[in-house]
Parts: structure tokens; sequence; C-alpha cells
């Protein structure tokens, strides 16, 4: 299927980025898991193996059954909150076409939801709380090379490899079978700033080059966070009505795109309150300021997946509850705060002169409320 072959990194990483902070609210990075009892495909250095699948046929679409598994939240954190799909895990099934549209279906008694993409935006409807989650997909440049239809050689695959060695360990191709298909699977692991990420494993059809296989782990664990387990799959050509459903009447749209930020002249906002920046937090060097939205400011200390990132808007006064007010209280120096804490990383919020804060980072909660005590 040629959109894996020639899906720019900027749309994989904004498609990874959201699935996690989905995953954070409410959804999940997967894993796809072996039902076993297929062939293998022979063994193979990794370079031959991934090219040798970006070699074969294009297929016209894929039908898949999937189980999904949500590990993230420790039992009882989530008490209280709004339950679906998305947090429980369900059962499923996922269909993509050839021109870059899909559809994953989850069904459970917590509650049915639906995850569509095409090239331009991403929508997640959750039956549970009859809610549209809708964000835009950054459009390609008209500057972008075409797809010249050329499978990259050995050489080259092994030149990105050795690239990916600098900041990654990378394992060998692993033959296995995964939903009945021969398959390799390959395992990444950060090498610095990794923060709660212990490392990510990647399985594909050896045929076809379809990844059938993506999954995460903590650190220290041998189980997947999530898991996204396909238990069989087919190939063929797929409809559009396959891919595309309309949410009931009444459903309420939250557009997750972030607004730009500029006043009348088209210069920058500023934010209306005192920004908390400081140069370093709890040893982190700042790495990066800027504003979001209308009246927000992103602040980012470290680097990699072991950063810390920071979020502060004006607190609107008539507001009660934030985002995360359902969850645990923590004190912080004497202001309460609640947190959100998975095997992932964790996440605070609290408000203070004015200010609402959100603290997000790759790490323990003692750590992450160590760093918001900090933050001053």
């Amino acid at each position: 299927m040629r959109i894996f072959r020639t899906l720019s990194t900027r749309y994989l990483v904004v498609l990874v980025a959201t699935v996690v902070a989905v995953a954070v609210g409410g959804a999940a990075l997967a894993v796809a898991a072996s039902r076993g009892g297929g062939t293998t495909p022979p063994p193979k250095p990794l370079a031959n193996a991934l090219h040798d699948s970006l070699a074969a046929p294009d297929v016209a679409g894929i039908t898949a059954r999937i189980k999904f598994t949500n590990r993230l939240f420790p039992s009882g954190s989530l008490l209280g909150a709004n339950l679906s799909a998305l947090m429980s895990g369900a059962g499923g099934r996922l269909w993509l076409t050839n021109d870059g549209r899909g559809r994953l279906e989850l069904q459970s008694d917590a509650g049915d939801a639906q995850v569509m993409w095409d090239k331009s935006t991403l929508t997640v409807y959750d039956a549970s709380s009859n809610t549209v989650y809708k964000l835009a997909l950054p459009a390609t440049s008209a500057q972008t090379p075409k797809d010249s239809g050329r499978v990259p050689s050995v050489a080259a695959i092994n030149s990105l490899l050795s690239k990916l060695g600098a900041d990654a360990d990378v394992s060998g191709a692993t033959p296995t079978d995964i939903a009945g298909r021969p398959a390799y699977s390959v395992r990444i692991s950060p090498k610095h700033d990794g923060g709660l990420l212990g490392y990510a494993e990647l399985g594909w059809d050896a045929a076809h080059a379809i990844p059938l296989r993506i999954g995460i782990y903590a650190q220290g664990s041998s189980s997947p966070v999530l898991q996204l387990a396909a238990t069989d799959v087919s190939y063929g050509q797929v409809s559009a009505a396959n891919v595309t459903v309309s949410p009931p009447a009444g459903v309420k749209t939250v557009d997750l795109t972030a607004p730009a930020a500029a006043d009348s002249q088209g210069s920058p906002a500023k934010p209306d309150f005192a920004v908390v920046a400081p140069p370093t937090l709890v040893g982190l060097p700042r790495q990066d300021l800027r504003l979001i939205g209308h009246d927000g400011e992103l602040v980012v200390y470290g680097q990699g997946l072991g950063a810390i990132v920071v979020v502060e808007h004006g607190a609107d006064a008539s507001a009660q509850n934030g985002m995360l007010s359902s969850l645990p209280a923590v004190s912080l120096d004497g202001l309460t705060a609640h947190e959100l804490a998975t095997q992932l990383g964790t996440a605070i919020e609290w408000k203070r002169n004015g200010v609402s804060f959100v603290l997000v980072g790759s790490l323990p909660p003692a750590a992450a409320e160590s760093a918001a005590r900090a933050l001053k």
C-alpha cells in the first residue's frame, strides 16, 4: 500500500503525537498481537527485510479484525471519569484504503468509538459522551517531491538505520507471524531521554510492507502498556462507505486544532498574565517558550521523551473545575492540584495567582510533583 511508503515524516509525527495525546485523554496508542499458527518468513538482515517488503506489489486496501487492550492507567485512577471503548479496551474492525483514508471501529459495553482519518483531518467519535473530536492535519507542502515509485535501496535503508541508531537501539528483524501472516518484527528503544518509555515494537507483513504490529512498553515491563491485536487481516478493495461514518444528530463537536494567534495587525498576541518560565526546572534547561492560542503559553524543559512541558493560561474565575478536576488531588506547598498518573507519564493541573498550569512529562508522579513545586 503506497500510503505507508510515501507518507511524509511530518504526517507520521502528527499522527503519532495525536494518538499519544488522545491516549492521555482517553484513547490509545496500540500494539498488534500475533494469533500464532501461521508460517514465518526466512531470516534476513533488517535492511533487506524492509527492502523486500517495500518492493512487493501494492494492495488495494486492508480489512482487519482487531482487539484493543488499554493498560495505560492504573486501576481506579479514572474513578468518576467518562469511560468508553477508548479507555476500557474493546474489540473491533479496521479498514484502510490505498488513498490514505481509514477507519477504526471499537465496540464495548462501556461505549463504542470510531476513529477516522484522511489526508486532511483526524476525527474521533466517542459514543459514550456523544462527542466528536476533530484535528486538522498539516497540508502537504507544494514543494514536496512527487512519489517516484522507487523502492529505497538496501544501502539507503542501512544509512537511515545508522542515523536512527545514534538516538536509539534498533534490533534485527525477527521472523514471526502476525494474524496468521508471515511477518517481521523489530524492537526500538531510546538510548537517552526516554522518560518512562521502555521500548517500542513494530511488526509488518513480510509480503506487503503493511504495518501489523506497533507496541509501546513502559520501563521494566514485559507486557505492552497499550495493545491493538490484529486477529485476522485480508487485502482487497475497500469501499468509501467503510471508511466514513456520520455521527448521529445532536452530537457535540470539539475542534482540537490550535487557532492562529495574532492581533489585528498580524503580530503575535501576548498573554495578559505573568508567564512563569524560569531558565531551568529541576535541572533541565528551558528549550522553548511560545504562545499557543490567544491566551496561553507553552514552555518546554529538556529534550526528547524526557522533556517536561508546561502549559499556562489565564485562569477563568467563573470556572470551578479544570480538565483534570475529577482526578485524585495532591498538595503542592498548600495548593490543591489534580494528577493523572499513567505508566508512561504524569499530568498535573493547578491554579495559582490567577494562572492555570498544566505540567506533563514522561516521569513518575513524585518527580512531576517536584517539578510543579519548583515552578515559581
